[in-house]
């Protein structure tokens, strides 16, 4: 891929064009319209959650999606505070700082927004949502907690890490089981 293709993204929330988007990730899986993700949107895009599709060189290989803290499928909570759900590029897109520019759209959308905040995975068997992405689209763990999965790969421990963009501002982040900013 040419790195000075341009870069368009496309905000899917409300257009039915992508809506098989919303009900999936980027990987060839069936389109289906599954209750539970049905559910979500139908509360959470009142609220303001927003999916975001990156397009470079004319094809869809990145995408965001991302609502306030009371939107969120995250029990992350905190006053003002965007949480990030998703964020992902297809790996043949790799190295054009793709992932980057699809963070620096969503801070640029919710310029009013006291803080960014998301999860990362340390030690998981997947590739989803690792520390050390997260690390480098500027984002810093400011709590972790050690589990182990209740059915897939039982004898491994992980690490789910709460983080927060270096330019969120923290403040009392322990309350209860969620965490607060």
């Amino acid at each position: 891929m040419k790195s000075n293709a341009p870069v368009k993204i496309i905000d899917i929330t409300t257009d039915k064009q992508y809506e098989r988007y919303l009900y999936r990730c980027l990987a060839p899986m069936p389109f289906r319209k599954y209750r539970k993700r049905r559910v979500y949107l139908e509360f959470a895009i009142p609220r303001g959650f927003h999916k975001k599709l990156l397009d470079f060189q004319g094809e869809i290989v990145g995408q965001i999606e991302y609502a306030p803290a009371n939107a969120s499928g995250y029990p992350i909570e905190g006053d003002n505070v965007v949480v990030m759900n998703c964020i992902w590029v297809l790996r043949r897109a790799k190295g054009h700082n793709l992932g980057k520019q699809l963070l620096n759209d969503m801070m640029k959308s919710e310029k009013g927004a006291a803080g960014f905040a998301t999860i990362a995975l340390e030690n998981h068997w997947s590739g989803w949502f690792l520390k050390g992405h997260m690390e480098k689209l500027g984002f810093k763990s400011i709590d972790s907690i050690k589990v182990r999965h209740k059915t897939k790969h039982t004898g491994q421990c992980f690490k789910i890490h709460l983080m927060c963009n270096q330019q969120s501002r923290t403040r009392n982040h322990r309350h209860g089981t969620k965490q607060n900013f």
